[in-house]
């Protein structure tokens, strides 16, 4: 894959820990499957985030997400889904060749989320493209991961689920706040990229 921009040693060896990787999977068959792109550009490195749309009875309005969602029967495999959502949310056309790897699969720890298992898939583009938002998705960032990795950056938040108030990892992003199942994909992207 050529790239207009080098590599950084850092995505340089994220490509090649992810090729190397055997990601965790679940074949729990009572679970949905759904599946997102972590999708990276160089200079500065960056990883793409959106804001879902506020939308009455989805239990991710508001929240940052990466783009993706549920697989649907037409889709032939779940990288397939990825591709595809990505494309309807953001208007990026994905291809095989952006495909470095994926991570572990992620499941819902609360009760209160439908239980949908997510595939992520990681890719590596270019460069940043300018993007065509769907009503689906609010607003989009390039969040570098040179803040992402910052220690400051990285703490916990409090919320209150069916009345009980409880605590979870979560990334700053000035105005915005990373947690949740979008947490824990880009944590585990995170120790790929250490040396």
């Amino acid at each position: 894959m050529s790239l207009a921009q080098p590599l950084s040693p850092r995505l340089a060896r994220l490509r090649a820990r992810l090729a190397a990787h055997q990601p965790v999977t679940d074949d729990d068959a009572s679970l949905l499957w759904a599946a997102v792109a972590v999708v990276l550009v160089p200079s500065p490195d960056a990883v793409l985030l959106i804001r879902r749309a506020d939308r009455a009875g989805d239990p991710w309005s508001g929240h940052m997400a990466l783009p993706g969602g549920r697989h649907e029967d037409e889709d032939p495999d779940l990288i397939a889904t990825a591709v595809r959502e990505t494309r309807e949310e953001v208007g990026l056309a994905l291809t095989p060749a952006d495909l470095v790897g994926s991570l572990d699969d992620v499941v819902p720890r609360t009760p209160v989320l439908p239980p949908i298992a997510v595939r992520p898939y990681v890719f590596f583009l270019p460069e940043r493209s300018s993007l065509q938002l769907n009503s689906e998705v609010a607003a989009y960032r390039w969040a570098e991961l040179d803040h992402l990795l910052h220690p400051e950056t990285y703490h916990t938040v409090q919320f209150d689920i069916r009345g009980e108030r409880r605590e979870f990892p979560a990334y700053r992003l000035e105005e915005s706040i990373v947690w949740g199942m979008t947490e824990r994909i880009l944590t585990s992207l995170f120790e790929h990229l250490k040396p």
